[in-house]
């Protein structure tokens, strides 16, 4: 994993699959069954992340699908 600091509030990260994984699914198990003492305004924070995050998924093209269309 890489993290670059682009402006004061903007980073830009580097990871393997597998470690976006693990932090996806740490987000979605914390939104789904977040202790009480969470306040809800940050569960909705995290889940309008999560939300983002899934759209952009959809919006990848797969490798073969890349390599066809070049």
């Amino acid at each position: 994993m890489q993290l670059e600091r682009v402006r004061p509030m903007v980073l830009r990260g580097t990871f393997h699959a597998y470690e976006l994984a693990a932090l996806t699914a740490a987000a979605r198990y914390v939104v789904e069954s977040a202790p009480a003492d969470i306040p809800p305004e940050s569960l909705e924070q995290l889940a309008s992340v999560l939300a983002d995050y899934d759209e952009q998924v959809r919006n990848l093209s797969t490798p073969a699908e890349t390599a066809e269309g070049s």
